[in-house]
């Protein structure tokens, strides 16, 4: 098992990547081949990643060492299999293989586009097992430029505006990052995160010059993945990407997007930087804790405001995301945990709702809140998984949401900063505001012809669903009872986890 393993972080990201070349150079024969050689594709890495997964479950970390060569001068290119990026790694290949249950009816169709799904599955998967500083900056470049082309892609002037308003701000973080990263390197010599994470607690107890730009680059960074991540007030480009980007892209990037860009900042601070760096220097968790604080708050406010059911939940993802901030800047093993069981189970929740606003609008016709009425009577089933992805996003147990919540809260207390328990509690509240007007909507209001654009009694569950596919239908179901299903994983998620965090925290 060994010596596959280790050749498998490599084929993990180089697959996608020139597999994504096949159906463009297929469609110049055949039309729409693109689906299916997406669907081999991620089906394939799906199945590649669990194996990888077992044998870091049983042997520990695998290293893969690109030409073999570098390593001891901190600069060679490295990828990384651990317990924490092999869990973000198969979220990344379940999720790319499920939404194509939904694109196979929903569309996109084009080849041109599952070429752009290919290489964004790459980017992501290089992003979620890379090894070294420098490369993180490629995947991050290799997933915007897919993503920009994605949003893009939608019908109307405001997909490419809203493409447009991610490349500019995306392009500054990713900047803002890149800078962060020559900072180190002029500090330390080295892009490896193993040599970084020996070499910076040595400056730190040192001091001097170094010191300084070691605490630059953390800012630039911090910065850059501040605007991946669409923290408050850096997400503006967030709302109107997955508000206008076409039904079948805005799970992808909703669910892995920004959730690999948040994964990338937990590695920098924790691999990188280390929890005696982020303690020890003066006011950074603090200002790391405002920050996220902050952003849950704003988050959650703009989503009760909204009437667009697709833009609510992009700004509940502000939310949410910052609530992962929060917990970084905690620096206690608990909130760790925390943060990378609501790192999984949001983007589950994220892409089952935005799954499911896509199931409505193709076969409903309903894109904001008040023409969600009488949803429940017309479309049970579909109805039926949204309101159980809303009380998993509330953070109702059992669900995915409470257990990171819980954690998070935990770690709150152990780090004695009793304000984010408050914090979390009111987000809750205000997640349950803006859950309860779509669940109000869909089970209590009845549909009239304002309400709903189309008959109530068309198209319904049980009946002929137009362009509503049984696969569709089927990956809503599926996706919401799992939201639920991880709640009960967390004691399963601490112990997968116990590895890498007795070896970051001790």
């Amino acid at each position: 098992m060994s010596n596959l393993a280790e050749l498998l972080p490599a084929l993990l990201i180089a697959a996608p990547i020139l597999l994504a070349t096949v159906p463009i150079v297929l469609g110049l024969r055949f039309d729409r081949t693109g689906w299916s050689v997406a669907a081999i594709t991620t089906t394939a890495l799906f199945a590649a990643t669990a194996y990888l997964a077992a044998a870091v479950y049983e042997t520990g970390r695998v290293v893969h060492v690109l030409g073999g060569w570098g390593e001891p001068q901190g600069i060679g290119i490295e990828l990384v299999a651990d317990e924490f990026s092999v869990l973000i790694a198969l979220l990344v290949t379940v999720t790319a293989a499920a939404v194509l249950a939904y694109t196979r009816t929903g569309g996109p169709r084009g080849n041109t586009f599952y070429t752009g799904y290919l290489l964004l599955v790459g980017g992501l998967l290089g992003l979620s097992m890379t090894g070294d500083v420098f490369n993180m900056f490629v995947f991050l470049e290799i997933v915007g430029l897919a993503t920009y082309a994605m949003i893009a892609s939608g019908d109307g002037p405001e997909s490419a505006v809203a493409a447009l308003k991610y490349l500019i701000l995306g392009t500054l973080g990713a900047s803002m990052y890149l800078i962060g990263v020559g900072f180190l390197f002029m500090a330390t010599g080295a892009l490896n995160m193993d040599v970084l994470g020996e070499a910076i607690p040595q400056i730190a107890d040192n001091g001097g010059s170094d010191l300084t730009l070691l605490r630059a680059a953390f800012a630039f960074i911090f910065v850059g993945f501040a605007l991946k991540v669409a923290q408050w007030p850096l997400h503006s480009w967030q709302p109107d990407a997955y508000q206008h980007a076409p039904d079948g892209v805005t799970p992808v990037i909703a669910a892995l997007v920004s959730t690999v860009s948040a994964y990338a900042l937990g590695r920098i601070m924790y691999n990188v930087f280390g929890p005696e760096f982020l303690t020890a220097t003066p006011y950074l968790t603090e200002i790391v804790v405002t920050v996220g604080a902050v952003s849950v708050l704003a988050g959650s406010t703009l989503a009760v405001i909204q009437r667009d059911v697709k833009r609510m939940f992009a700004y509940s993802s502000v939310s949410q995301f910052g609530l992962i901030v929060v917990a970084y800047g905690l620096v206690t093993q608990t909130a760790f945990v925390g943060a990378v069981i609501h790192l999984i189970g949001h983007g589950v929740i994220k892409a089952g709702l935005f799954i499911g606003a896509g199931v409505v609008a193709v076969g409903y016709g309903a894109r904001t809140v008040d023409e969600y009425a009488g949803l429940a009577s017309n479309r049970p089933f579909a109805a039926g998984s949204i309101a159980l992805l809303l009380i998993a996003l509330i953070g109702i147990p059992p669900s995915a949401g409470f257990i990171g919540k819980w954690y998070i809260a935990v770690g709150a207390v152990e780090a004695e900063l009793w304000p984010i328990a408050i914090v979390i509690f009111l987000s809750t509240m205000l997640t349950l505001a803006y859950s309860a007007r779509l669940l109000e909507k869909m089970y209590f209001t009845p549909a009239t012809g304002v309400d709903s654009p189309h008959p109530a009694g068309v198209a319904t569950d049980g009946g002929r669903a137009g362009a509503v596919s049984i696969g569709m239908l089927g990956i809503l179901i599926v996706t919401a009872i799992v939201a639920i299903g991880l709640g009960f994983a967390g004691g399963a998620f601490f112990e997968w986890l116990e590895p890498f965090t007795s070896e970051v925290f001790n």
